[in-house]
């Protein structure tokens, strides 16, 4: 079953005429994906190694029975892919851009809302089901397919952590980057509402990083509505106050938002919280183990 994608899944690149989606979109299909369609402006009637490519979206539909969207587009016309992709019916739309505006994004994410799309991201590296379908610019090498849920607000970390989790034999049924910017699509509190409710997902990682309060949120519910393992990992415990690193939203003012208080918060609920990347696998391993048979 997994979240989000599965086989199932019918994949739309918006941009994929561009390098960076001609060159991901090779790489998604080499993972699994059925990508059915892409859209770029202007080129409707063209064909990129066999998939076609569409004016619109609302035609890619129409002709092909999409249900996913990935977009490669730049920040300045993201919003508009995003509006249209929504307006077209697309039940998931995963946005790898960053830089978007934060205006555009609330108007994006709002209409997504209303529509009833599913967004992941900005900002993000998407999400896959291994071996069955990818969405985005995750590394399919490192996966393998399992029982770990994985969400994230960092991509270099959440590879990083699945290449410890694969190596231990802790196969993963999907995998989310939530993104890190201050607006995003799903979070940690509606991936792990679906993980719970997922009969492939047996445990669930949870890697967070400084800034917001998206792991305090989500450390009270872990603690008041998941009953699968939950460990965590947080990054930027050596980051300067009121300096912003590498994401929009991993910025901490005074002592709100830092890797302690995040932490300390995870711990409240019973969430072992691992100190670096390669402690995941080994603590997740022992709540495993220690499950009632």
């Amino acid at each position: 079953m997994a979240i989000l994608v599965d086989e199932h899944s019918r994949v739309l690149v918006q941009g994929m005429t561009g390098r960076e989606g001609a060159f991901h979109t090779a790489r998604m299909r080499a993972a699994g994906s059925t990508v059915v369609a892409g859209v770029s402006p202007g080129k409707g009637g063209q064909a990129l190694d066999g998939v076609p490519v569409f004016n619109t979206v609302a035609t890619a539909v129409e002709a092909t029975g999409a249900d996913v969207a990935v977009l490669f587009v730049p920040a300045r016309f993201a919003r508009d892919a995003l509006i249209e992709a929504a307006d077209a019916g697309l039940r998931v739309a995963v946005c790898v851009t960053e830089g978007i505006p934060v205006r555009d994004m609330n108007e994006a994410a709002a209409h997504l809302a209303r529509r009833g799309t599913t967004l992941i991201g900005p900002n993000g590296p998407g999400v896959i089901t291994p071996g069955r379908c990818s969405a985005g610019i995750m590394p399919a090498g490192v996966f393998r397919p399992g029982g770990v849920g994985i969400v994230s607000r960092s991509g270099t970390l959440t590879y990083e952590v699945v290449s410890e989790l694969t190596r231990a034999g802790l196969g993963q049924s999907t995998g989310v980057g939530m993104g890190g910017d201050p607006i995003h699509g799903v979070g940690f509190i509606e991936c792990l509402e679906l993980f719970e409710a997922d009969p492939e997902t047996e445990a669930i990682v949870m890697i967070g990083e400084i800034g917001g309060d998206d792991e305090e949120r989500a450390a009270v519910y872990v603690h008041e509505h998941i009953w699968k393992p939950v460990v965590a990992y947080v990054a930027g415990f050596s980051a300067p106050p009121g300096k912003k690193m590498g994401h929009a939203g991993a910025i901490v003012e005074g002592s709100a938002g830092t890797a302690l208080e995040k932490k300390a918060a995870l711990g409240r609920a019973g969430i072992p919280v691992a100190t670096s990347p390669a402690e995941v696998a080994p603590l997740l391993a022992g709540l495993l183990a220690a499950r009632p048979a």
